[in-house]
């Protein structure tokens, strides 16, 4: 169980996070979903530890240092990866550092995004950066997987096919907690649907929920954020 405790977060005295509580279980599919600086990028660098905050964040009652920050990984649009290695290389290097690597996991993704093996990912596309960073996290055999819009710069069919791939590839164990902007796609991938609005919570809902209440995800988003539909009318007649 990863648990978030009243989570606070503030730059130049402006609050980014305020008092976030949220819980996450093992085998979860949870979306992340806000406008842009709601705090969504700023919620997981937190529990990643890469941001001083308050408040207090445990996996499985303790606190996340060297001894158990392995079981955490992280796909960014910031990316993480060595831009002067190979695939290869990377391989290498993670199966050398986390006992727990997925190599058989890392060879299907990298022939699913058909990326070579040998060539430098400084000098991949924008897309292929993207995909190498989130095959990365997928492998590193950790039980949380964080991901930061990580589908930036790859067309829709790459997406929609790598939705229904990562959905048969993780473990029952496996958690991924998803920040994204693109709601109507991802609706039937997730599980849980986690709202950030000027740092705070403001929904938490299941997709199983939402079926029983006969409503859309973006139903609920709009509804939860107070969408005026009028608004664009309304510019119009400016």
């Amino acid at each position: 169980m990863l648990e978030i405790k009243s989570l606070s977060k503030s730059y130049v005295g402006k609050d980014a996070l305020h008092g976030v509580d949220l819980s996450l279980g093992q085998g979860e599919i949870v979306g992340l979903i806000g406008e842009n600086g709601a705090g969504k990028t700023t919620l997981l660098k937190c529990i990643l530890g890469y941001l001083p905050h308050r408040g207090e964040i445990l996996l499985d009652g303790k606190k996340i240092d060297r001894s158990n920050i392995a079981r955490l990984s992280f796909a960014t649009c910031e990316h993480s990866y060595f831009p002067n290695l190979t695939p290869k290389s990377h391989r290498e290097f993670y199966e050398l550092h986390f006992g727990s690597f997925r190599a058989r996991r890392f060879q299907a993704l990298m022939d699913f995004f058909e990326l070579p093996m040998h060539q430098l990912v400084k000098n991949f596309s924008t897309g292929q950066k993207n995909q190498f960073e989130v095959i990365m996290a997928l492998c590193q055999g950790a039980d949380y997987i964080l991901m930061d819009e990580p589908f930036a710069g790859n067309d829709v069919f790459n997406r929609e096919d790598f939705y229904k791939v990562l959905l048969g590839i993780l473990e029952p164990t496996e958690t991924v907690f998803l920040s994204t902007h693109l709601i109507a796609e991802v609706e039937n991938f997730l599980g849980r649907a986690v709202l950030l609005r000027k740092g705070r919570i403001v929904g938490d809902i299941t997709t199983l929920e939402l079926e029983e209440q006969g409503r859309t995800l973006m139903e609920y988003v709009k509804e939860v954020y107070g969408y005026r539909a009028d608004r664009v009318q309304k510019a119009l007649l400016q």
